[in-house]
């Protein structure tokens, strides 16, 4: 499927862990995609409210992307800018549309080219949101080849509107980090 549309795309990720692979995924991208993502040093948030700061997730970085890439490393389920980008991306408001919603398994993931994954080792937002017929996101393994990509990033577009309403409020948004163990649950 050649797809010569170029979306405008949030990746979502563990920038401490995960950083290599969201520079890797844009270089591998190059023109096929404008990279609407924050980068470490765009938002300081340890003096901000957090209200503040997912305002300026939403308005500032994922108003202008029509999908939202979600890589997921082994930690990515844990992080809370995580969740509220997830949950950002999910909302269709007067001032911000809906983005698509994908997942991208990294090879450090304990379920990296298994058939099928723990639901409970990626973010629990974007696991309500691949579950059942009518699904809203897929989840992929990562890969270097660029029209596998883009294939997905249109379909994750194309899913948007075509698909009812995504789960979106059936979870609380991360207040903090997440520690515990992603089998005893999802608390903080």
């Amino acid at each position: 499927m050649a797809q010569t549309r170029r979306h405008k795309v949030f990746i979502s990720y563990y920038h401490e862990e995960d950083q290599r692979y969201k520079e890797r995924l844009v270089g591998i991208m190059g023109k096929r995609i404008v990279d609407c993502s924050v980068d470490t040093r765009d938002i300081v948030d340890s003096n901000l409210p957090v209200d503040e700061v997912r305002r300026r997730i939403r308005d500032d970085f994922i108003a202008e992307a029509t999908v939202t890439i979600v890589l997921i490393g082994p930690r990515t389920w844990q992080r809370k800018h995580v969740d509220w980008e997830i949950h950002a991306s999910l909302r269709d408001t007067e001032h911000n549309d809906r983005c698509g919603l994908l997942g991208i398994l990294l090879p450090a993931h304990t379920n990296f080219q298994k058939r099928t994954y723990n639901p409970r080792l990626i973010p629990p937002r974007l696991a309500l949101n691949c579950a059942g017929d009518d699904r809203y996101a897929g989840i992929y393994h990562w890969t270097r080849n660029p029209a596998n990509i883009q294939g997905w990033i249109h379909q994750a577009f194309e899913r948007r509107k075509r698909q009812p309403d995504p789960a979106t409020s059936n979870l609380d948004l991360f207040a903090n980090n997440r520690t515990t163990d992603p089998l005893l649950g999802w608390q903080n």
